[in-house]
Parts: structure tokens; sequence; C-alpha cells
């Protein structure tokens, strides 16, 4: 059994994610097999690109069910958070959102930002707001975010960013966590995040309240 599985969803930049993890001593098994994303002590769910991209290419390779029936930590980053959430205004066609994961009850909308730019790009504050061991030393750290899409603060929140508004920054129900900026682009914090998910008890789980 590998200790790290990192979903191999064809459409996403793997090769940067790979080598933060080896910077951490631990070498992830790159996969998109059933099997070995089950037996993974723990699953990572990297995306770049559009959500009707990447959601399509989950479907494609069959793993939609296998995903949502995982129990062990399962941590979707940039785009691979958004898809964990039900549904995303990105993609959306004949007024129809995106259907995502659903493990996470929330919704994707495109961001609000008044006269900002989007996309959303570059070093913003993390704001933890319910403690979590995924989170451990980060509260108030710079992180990189690139997005244009992301999702309103809610009850699966675990510590938000402000860009015109508030908008989550870190997403935690059940076993499925999310971060919404690249770890693997953001330093030490970036490294930390990821030293956290591997820190995390298997078992662990995080209560909406």
């Amino acid at each position: 059994m590998t200790d790290l599985a990192i979903v191999n969803t064809r459409c996403a930049n793997l090769a940067s994610v790979v080598f933060a993890f080896e910077r951490l001593g631990v070498a992830p098994l790159v996969t998109a097999d059933p099997t070995a994303l089950r037996a993974a002590g723990r699953v990572l769910l990297p995306g770049v690109g559009t959500a009707g991209a990447a959601m399509r290419e989950l479907e494609r390779l069959g793993l939609p069910g296998v995903l949502r029936e995982l129990t062990q930590p399962v941590l979707g980053i940039c785009l691979g958070m958004q898809l964990l959430t039900r549904e995303s205004e990105e993609s959306a066609r004949n007024g129809l959102n995106q259907p995502g994961l659903g493990v996470i009850d929330a919704p994707t909308r495109r961001m609000e930002v008044g006269g900002l730019t989007l996309p959303h790009m570059g070093w913003n504050r993390l704001e933890v707001t319910r403690p979590s061991p995924l989170l451990e030393g980060l509260d108030g750290a710079y992180v990189y975010y690139v997005h244009s899409y992301a999702v309103p603060v809610g009850a699966a929140t675990l510590a938000q960013t402000g860009y015109g508004q508030p908008f989550s920054a870190v997403l935690g129900q059940g076993n499925f966590y999310g971060a919404q900026f690249h770890p693997e682009r953001s330093g030490p914090a970036g490294a930390r995040l990821l030293q956290n998910f591997l820190n995390l008890n298997p078992q662990a789980s995080e209560a909406q309240g």
C-alpha cells in the first residue's frame, strides 16, 4: 500500500505537485487505477483547466464513483478542490451548472470582486476560521492563488481569504479537504499544508458545525 496516491486526471500539471511531495521525502504514486486509489493511505486530487473538462476526464476514467466512496483523507487542490463541491458555475451549459463530485456540500461560484481584476492571481493571506490539523501553523500565512471561481464561505470553510469579498481558501467535510491555492507554488506555507496532510490520522475527519 502506498501512503499517497495522486489522481492522474491527465489534465493537471502533475510534475510540480509530485516534486513538492518529493521535497518532503515522499514518493507519491500517480495513478488512475481504482484499486490503487482505494488502497492508498491518502489521495490527492489536483486540477488545472476548467471544471467541465476535468469532470469529463474523471468520467472517462470511471473515477467519480470511486472518489466519492473513498474513506481515507482526500485533498483537492486548486480546481481539484472545486471538483469536490456539488456544482460549479464554470462550464455551465443551457442554464445548468457543471455537476461536481458532491462530497463537500457547497457550490463553486464565479468570483464577484467589484473593480478588482480576474483571475485573482498572486499572494494572499490565510485566515483560519475553524481549527483543523490540516491548518496547523498556517493562520496568517501567505499563499499563492490563480483562479476566477471560488467557494463562498460556509459550513465547510476551514480558512478564508479576501479578494473583493471573503471566499473559502480551505474546506473540510468528513474525510474530504480542499485548498483553493496552489500549495506547490506557495513556498514554506504550501509545504507546511502538504506535510500537515501527510500527518493526518487516516481515520480523522472534519465535522461540519
